[in-house]
């Protein structure tokens, strides 16, 4: 196999450096000069892997008014979105290599690449898990411990927010590009059969709830089942769905499992008016999915 590198574009001129006070970005002439470099050893590949992203430089705390950090726009910077659209304009397969210390705002890249890989900042092992992941030698099964907006004028969103008004913008949806816990391998699952043992609980009484998980692919893989819940009416306001509990399955291709949780005064309770951890007698919506955009749902009723 012939492997082919090109430096694509640089974010900042110099290397990146977290504890640097001064953070110089690419020049853009410069990168124009990159990308089409980049375009040139591209045309001669089968396939494309492109590395986009953050640096420590453009990722990192700001601590004080000469060492700055923040940005105001989480789309990807210095000239990557025009890399994207090059690699795209080549007609060669491209898949999308994300290194990155926060969420992106990248719907162009989601829409139109047709594999992603979040590697996040990978480590001194990095290069072997990715290669590894890129060739198919492992089955990927991570899953977002962040929710990814899809424009920074969504900012705030998250999974657990308020039941309050979450009306759409004018031109944008409020929904998320990736939510909390989404996370896809080479392989496909499907959930149902969402039981709970005992559907109605006194305010210290626990119960169990199960579903079944199946892998509806070729190949072996790892599903993450997440248990939320909502309460339908309390004394003070509640998020819309809280996590409860998770678990990592591994299955073969047509192999089903059937996974368990437990719900009790731990999963249930809140901190009301006086300040004091209760149970609260009403309904719970109990959800099940592979990601906080639950499939399933049940009712637990506590008396």
């Amino acid at each position: 196999m012939k492997v082919l590198y090109a430096e694509g574009v640089r974010i900042t001129e110099h290397e990146a450096n977290w504890g640097a006070d001064a953070v110089v970005m690419a020049d853009p002439a410069k990168n124009r000069g990159r990308i089409q470099e980049a375009v040139a050893v591209a045309k001669q590949a089968d396939a494309i892997v492109l590395a986009i992203g953050t640096n420590e430089s453009v990722s990192r705390e700001a601590w004080a008014d000469n060492h700055l950090g923040d940005v105001a726009d989480l789309r990807l910077m210095s000239q990557q979105e025009d890399l994207v659209e090059a690699m795209l304009q080549t007609g060669k397969p491209v898949v999308a290599l994300l290194i990155n210390g926060r969420p992106l705002a990248m719907p162009t890249v989601a829409e139109r690449v047709p594999a992603i890989v979040e590697a996040w900042y990978a480590g001194q092992e990095g290069g072997t898990a990715i290669g590894e992941v890129l060739f198919g030698d492992v089955n990927p099964g991570g899953k977002l411990p962040v929710t990814f907006p899809r424009h920074s004028g969504q900012l705030p969103v998250y999974y657990n927010r308020r039941p309050t008004s979450f009306r759409n913008h004018l031109d944008l949806t409020r929904e998320p590009l990736w939510p909390f816990g989404f996370g896809l391998s080479y392989t496909t699952f499907a959930l149902d059969d969402l039981r709970i043992a005992s559907p109605t609980i006194g305010p210290g009484g626990r119960t169990e709830v199960t579903v079944r998980v199946t892998n509806k692919g070729a190949r072996a893989g790892d599903e993450v089942v997440q248990i939320y819940i909502r309460d339908q009416v309390s004394s003070v306001t509640r998020p819309i769905k809280e996590l409860r509990g998770f678990e990592r399955v591994t299955l073969k291709p047509g192999e089903s499992k059937q996974v368990r949780f437990t719900l009790g005064p731990d999963e249930l309770s809140m901190i009301d008016r006086r300040m004091q951890r209760v149970v609260e007698p009403g309904r719970f919506d109990v959800m099940a999915g592979t990601s906080s955009n639950t499939t399933l749902s049940a009712v637990l009723e506590v008396r």
